[in-house]
């Protein structure tokens, strides 16, 4: 996958910001919402159905929020962080932002596309560029069958949850599950179960980029399970497909000296 690595951008211009049409977003947050009035008095702001970039003010909740509301828009989003984490954000500063854009590194990531079909008989599609994840609703734990390419790797896990992560996705929710941290480069994803009682020692796959998981919920009245997609939730699930949809594709922007492939290698060697 090298045309996801990080690269120069050479669609961004280092003659100021003049020529490029800023929208400025922010979380509800105090400190982003401080920083919004600050970067728009300093640089203007723009609609945002004519920006042809998009500064996201927040932490990673709100940059995920931010990708997935300019998706079908195709324009970077470049995030400066005023949340906790901000793993896929900037560090935060007024100055210079004409120059750091300029020589900012574009990454571009393809989310997982997540058909989930109730007990109902409906069929909930979602988008997500973190991970879909699996989950039992009640005391009970959850009993999933995992296919792989029409395979059934897993007859029954016994489980709180089980994920799917793309490599963006696998410093998030699947790293706190104990999965592996994939660079970006990898074309890979993290199949990860969440409290895994049966089969206890089964610590989860790294998957070809391609290929398509399927969970089946089983006794699904007696133990329901929900499925998220970064975050839109269906509950009462019985069936999931999940695969990487490569014709939808987001892009970010970082500074070259803290861009996303780094932050991943970083991320691998830290106590």
């Amino acid at each position: 996958m090298p045309n996801d690595l990080p690269k120069p951008n050479p669609d961004l211009p280092s003659s100021g910001l003049a020529a490029r049409k800023l929208c400025f977003v922010a979380a509800e947050g105090a400190e982003a919402q401080t920083a919004l009035r600050a970067l728009t008095d300093r640089y203007g702001q723009q609609p945002a159905e004519q920006a042809d970039i998009v500064v996201a003010l927040g932490g990673d909740g709100f940059m995920l929020e931010t990708l997935h509301r300019f998706r079908d828009r195709g324009i970077p989003i470049y995030g400066m962080n005023r949340g906790s984490i901000g793993f896929l954000m900037n560090e935060y500063a007024e100055e210079d932002l004409a120059a750091r854009i300029a020589r900012a590194q574009e990454v571009t990531l393809h989310p997982l596309r997540m058909s989930a079909a109730t007990a109902d008989g409906q069929v909930h599609e979602a988008l997500a560029i973190n991970e879909v994840s699996l989950l039992r609703q009640t005391r009970q734990a959850a009993k999933i069958r995992v296919d792989v390419d029409g395979v059934t790797r897993v007859a029954e896990l016994m489980c709180d949850g089980v994920l799917l992560a793309t490599p963006a996705g696998s410093t998030a929710y699947n790293l706190s599950a104990h999965g592996p941290i994939i660079p970006i480069g990898a074309n890979l994803l993290a199949l990860t179960p969440i409290s895994a009682f049966r089969p206890r020692r089964w610590r989860g796959a790294l998957l070809p980029q391609g290929a398509t998981v399927t969970f089946t919920v089983l006794e699904a009245d007696k133990r329901p399970v929900s499925a998220v997609a970064d975050h839109t939730e269906v509950r009462r699930v019985v069936h999931v497909t999940v695969r990487e949809d490569r014709s939808v594709g987001v892009r970010l922007l970082f500074d070259p000296e803290h861009n996303l492939e780094e932050r991943i290698l970083k991320e691998q060697f830290e106590p």
